[in-house]
């Protein structure tokens, strides 16, 4: 999830010795620390953005912890603090968490619970600066990165097959299942073509009862049918100079296919009711979930009309298989949701973010999305709860930990820039099982280091 920095820790405290047991607790438990006699002494460590943590005595000579408290949410709100305190300032200590102290420590403390409360406030600052680090990359993203959102490599294939195509005048067909985004993707195409100024036209065949698809697609004439007391302009011609974009095109009526198969082949139509043939130029973006030369082959999809539209493909993969997107698509959502609801935009802890990253996402993208909606609506608890049934159904378990270790190895060597040493070091490996693990999951490090 966006660049784990490490956090260091700022440790204040006047009694040398109490400052260096303490400081030496928390380094035999993998912690950076720096120690400080005051408040003044420490002040120029502390500035926004700062990966770190404040541990801070309440009684320091000069500026007291209380007072520097508010000195430092002055620079940053979210640095969390954890105040050190006497038996005898409990109720001092708490009235500073209500103005914003992380949390506070009783004297005498054992060096197991000063450990087990400063990585607590460690892992909520990682995961603070990691969502603002996506929200800052997010405000950065233009075009159709900032559109078809995603850093995994499927994400930057289909980002350039879609500028590729985009340029072009050939028909596309999508793939993907549900809540991939295949509108997203119809949708970049156009924006990104020559015929953008003209009319992006949608119309989902799924919906559309047999009985109306001919006038839907075509237009019809006044008369041509009971209730047709007026000229309608189908959206064929309604996407005269631009794009019509068919979603879930494997469910259009067989009879209406052979009409449209026409229609492309000559670039005209005629409405319901007329013989009167009108020139027609506009591109075809079809949608499918289903394999149309499948379902040709088994006479349920024209297989003449596949070979007229099947110029071009683009197959979006499903969220499962690209989960080092996640985080990056959550934020997202989480922003366009607080925006429309107006409301804060809630960060998640990192047992929610576990879930996300544990879920199969059979909704996808749209999944995802409603699961943000609710995120920000506050409809969560401290867990998300998405578990339950949430495996890929056929996924065994080989296949899942096959699918996490992936993802986490791409978002490492995305992170480092396609350097292995440095990756293996971050997952704690060494490298040349990271090699192993590389050659047998078919990941290779040229991808990563060509990112920007």
């Amino acid at each position: 999830m966006g660049e784990a920095q490490r956090i260091r820790v700022i440790f204040v405290d006047d009694d040398s010795d109490m400052r260096l047991g303490s400081t030496q607790a928390l380094e035999l438990a993998g912690l950076d620390v720096d120690g400080f006699a005051s408040a003044e002494e420490a002040r120029s460590r502390i500035h926004g953005g700062v990966p770190a943590v404040v541990v801070c005595d309440v009684k320091l000579p000069g500026m007291a912890g209380t007072e520097w408290l508010n000195e430092v949410r002055a620079v940053d709100p979210e640095l969390p603090v954890i105040l050190i305190t006497g038996h005898g300032d409990i109720a001092m200590a708490v009235r500073a968490m209500r103005q914003g102290a992380y949390d506070f420590i009783e004297k005498p403390f054992s060096s197991e619970h000063l450990v087990t409360v400063v990585r607590r406030a460690a892992e909520k600052r990682q995961l603070v600066l990691q969502v603002q680090a996506l929200r800052d990359q997010l405000e950065n993203w233009h075009g159709i990165q900032g559109v078809l959102l995603g850093r995994s490599a499927q994400m930057q294939s289909v980002r350039r097959t879609v500028l590729n195509l985009a340029a072009t005048s050939a028909d596309v067909v999508i793939y993907g299942e549900t809540g991939t985004g295949k509108d997203m993707v119809a949708r970049c195409l156009h924006d990104h073509s020559d015929r953008r100024r003209a009319n992006y036209v949608p119309l989902n065949c799924g919906g559309l009862p047999e009985a109306l698809a001919e006038s839907e697609l075509f237009g019809h004439e006044v008369g041509a049918f009971t209730g047709a007391t007026r000229v309608r302009i189908g959206k064929f011609e309604h996407a005269h100079g631009g794009t019509l974009f068919l979603d879930e095109i494997e469910s259009m009526p067989m009879a209406v296919q052979i009409k449209f198969l026409r229609a492309l082949q000559e670039r005209s139509i005629e409405h319901v009711g007329s013989n009167k043939p009108i020139a027609v130029d506009c591109r075809v973006i079809a949608a499918a979930k289903e394999d149309l030369k499948v379902l040709s082959d088994r006479q349920k999809f024209r297989a003449d009309l596949y070979y007229r539209i099947g110029v071009a493909f683009i197959e979006l993969p499903p969220l499962r298989e690209r989960r080092e997107d996640i985080p990056l698509l959550f934020e997202h959502f989480v922003l366009l949701a607080a925006s429309r609801y107006q409301r804060a935009a809630p960060m998640l802890n990192s047992a929610q973010l576990g879930e996300l990253m544990a879920h199969a996402w059979p909704g996808n993208v749209r999944e995802l999305r409603n699961v943000a909606d609710r995120f920000v609506l506050g409809l969560f608890g401290d867990r998300l709860n998405l578990t339950a049934g949430s495996h890929p159904q056929g996924s065994s378990l080989p296949e899942q930990v096959e699918q996490f270790e992936r993802s986490m190895i791409n978002e490492e060597l995305r992170r480092h820039r396609g350097d292995v040493g440095l990756c293996a070091k971050a997952l704690g490996v060494p490298k040349q099982t990271l090699y192993d693990k590389m050659r047998r999951l078919r990941i290779s490090t040229d991808d990563f280091r060509q990112e920007n």
